[in-house]
């Protein structure tokens, strides 16, 4: 089989497979399974082969698509050190959860159907992964905007699920029109869609777009505010745990979330330092907003929702500092750890009969074990504790950070650090120690193998991932001097790991601080707690967070009211204005006419002798009388 061929392969498996279920399969669960895994699995397999036989090197494979006048687009797949590194992510960590949701939902009515709709998500983001124009990312970028839609809105039966399929999907598109805008005025000035030639022309000529460089960045820029959930499209996010657990597990890791960062890190050379500045605030605010709301959040997986809201915003500020490879590397390990954390999450929740209040859980490490020791390595991953893969990401945005000299969002990021080992420690020490809070708790038991194995597998990626030397391969595609200097040297296991305090030893030293920090407090109120102390010492702050600083409310309240008020307005222009006076005038003057010309059409051969005459009457009258 020739090279070409693999990236093609790898691309519309998870979409044969998805056809196929929908219309051959849906009444066999185990086929529909199968296929939906299988399809995955083997992009996994190909992804490798691909690395294996181009190395992380940048090469294109494309064919012409689409040519109208001077509009050439080719539907083109890129592979480079940050695709191929997000094709692993994709279809490694999407195969966990793909085999994890047969255990989790083999009880459920619309078993086949959900594999159906996983493979159709698994295809759109490896179409964003994949693609090497903004076009054809667009067209996929709308696919995975449908396909979430789907997966959010799975319990289609429950309002609540229905209504947040509806949010998320909305709320994207209003992100979304900004990011086509900002396509269009890329391409009116370039007169190109292709990364690569967009990339050429920038690096001969920066000042190319002029005074709307910084317009068209931070239209782009929309796009990923609304796909990664950044202040003030963050609402959705939260809302999307309507879906199954697997869903959540694969949004939050691997596929949806992770498209604003990935398309921004692709297209980063377009952003002028003035749009790099916005979006290292609007990320920096994101972090911190979501990590404070978190901290008064009782449902399991809200509190994890709002922690991958915060991890976002860590990542895309850590963009607007000039630091693309630290996001992505931060993007890579919290796959790991947050599907981990996901996955353990749906693990208690089955074992709970579907509760997700964790104060009706507690002392579930005795029932669980596995889950146990599986989702404290996830905690500890996200916290940022050393070994553990969150530790080494999330000091490379704290070092980008440190060596900018932007000490505020440097401040925060460490704030942020601190409420994030609070509230996590806080879940733990709630969900997993204590006392027995229900009947449910006393009887919860073990997940099955088929959903406990696939933990085991996250469990050594959120310890290791790390050092594995992810970071040096992001360093190829966005430091080439760097990554020349990690190739000449080349760093062993033991420089790789004391790297955070050879590199930014300030930072490093802070942010163990900070984590420790955050342990300490939620141990002291937490460890024994049997209900939660901060309700009555926060007062009103605290309602404010647990009701998520009512922003549904405010938009509820202006956006929609607004949004209605303007619907209601063109409406009675559209009927009394549009149809009822300008086309109402032209119609009724059509019909009165036509009333008058059927009067004179009688049928009557009196009428017509008497018309006949008069016509030629009045005809002798106007010749004669002049």
């Amino acid at each position: 089989m020739k090279l070409e061929a693999l990236p093609w392969i790898l691309l519309f498996l998870p979409l044969c497979a998805a056809g196929i279920i929908t219309l051959f399969t849906l009444r066999s669960q185990k086929l529909s399974a199968g296929l939906s895994i299988g399809a995955i699995v083997s992009g996994f397999v190909l992804a490798i082969a691909l690395i294996k036989s181009g190395g992380w090197e940048a090469r294109e494979f494309s064919l012409n698509w689409l040519s109208i006048g001077n509009l050439n687009v080719d539907f083109g797949l890129r592979l480079d050190a940050l695709s191929l590194m997000m094709l692993l992510i994709v279809t490694g960590v999407g195969s966990v959860i793909h085999i994890y949701s047969y255990g989790y939902m083999h009880e459920d009515e619309g078993f086949s159907r959900f594999f159906a709709c996983l493979s159709l998500f698994t295809f759109s983001m490896l179409g964003i992964v994949l693609a090497n124009n903004f076009l054809q990312l667009f067209i996929f970028w709308e696919l995975v905007g449908v396909s979430s839609y789907l997966l959010i809105g799975f319990w289609f039966d429950k309002a609540s699920a229905a209504d947040a399929s509806k949010k998320a999907f909305l709320t994207n598109r209003i992100g979304d029109f900004g990011f086509m805008l900002g396509i269009l005025t890329v391409f009116a000035v370039v007169g190109s869609l292709n990364f690569a030639v967009i990339q050429e022309q920038f690096k001969a000529n920066p000042a190319l777009m002029g005074g709307s460089a910084t317009l068209a960045g931070l239209l782009i820029f929309c796009g990923a505010m609304g796909k990664s959930a950044q202040f003030p499209l963050h609402v959705w996010l939260p809302d999307a745990m309507e879906g199954p657990t697997p869903v959540s597990a694969l949004i939050h890791a691997a596929t949806m979330v992770a498209a604003g960062v990935y398309m921004l890190c692709r297209v980063v050379f377009l952003f002028t330092p003035e749009a790099l500045t916005v979006i290292s605030w609007i990320g920096g605010f994101t972090a911190l907003l979501a990590a404070l709301i978190a901290v008064q959040q009782n449902d399991i997986k809200r509190i994890l929702a709002y922690s991958t809201l915060s991890q976002l915003g860590y990542m895309v500020m850590a963009v607007g500092l000039g630091g693309a490879g630290a996001a992505m590397f931060h993007l890579t390990t919290h796959a790991f750890f947050k599907a981990l954390l996901f996955l353990g999450a749906g693990s208690v929740i089955h074992a709970m009969h579907h509760e997700q209040d964790i104060w009706k859980m507690g002392a579930l490490r005795k029932k669980m074990p596995v889950t146990f020791w599986t989702f404290l390595v996830g905690t500890l991953a996200l916290c940022g504790v050393p070994p553990f893969s969150g530790f080494y990401s999330k000091d490379a945005i704290l070092a980008q950070a440190w060596h900018a000299h932007n000490y505020p969002l440097f401040v925060i990021a460490v704030s942020v650090a601190v409420l994030t080992a609070f509230y996590m420690f806080r879940l733990f020490f709630v969900v997993w120690v204590g006392d027995v809070r229900s009947a449910e708790a006393g009887h919860a038991h073990e997940s099955p193998g088929v959903m406990i194995w696939p933990l085991r597998a996250l469990v050594v990626l959120a310890l290791f991932g790390g050092v594995l030397g992810i970071n040096e391969i992001f360093a190829a595609q966005f430091s080439a001097a760097e990554h020349a200097e990690a190739s000449e040297h080349g760093l062993t296991l033991l420089q790789r790991i004391a790297e955070p305090f050879t590199n930014a030893p300030v930072a490093a030293g802070i942010g163990i601080i900070a984590t420790l920090i955050g342990f300490l407090t939620a141990r002291g109120l937490y460890a024994t707690a049997k209900s939660d102390p901060l309700t009555s010492k926060l007062g009103w702050m605290s309602r404010a967070m647990a009701n998520r600083f009512y922003f549904d409310e405010i938009y509820e309240a202006t956006v929609i009211r607004i949004h209605d008020l303007a619907g209601t307005i063109s409406n009675w222009i559209d009927s009394w204005i549009i149809e009822g006076l300008c086309i109402g005038v032209v119609r009724g003057g059509t019909d009165l006419t036509g009333r008058a010309l059927r009067l004179v059409q009688t049928g009557n051969l009196q009428t017509y002798a008497f018309l006949f005459v008069l016509g030629v009457a009045v005809v002798l009258w106007l010749t004669l009388g002049k």
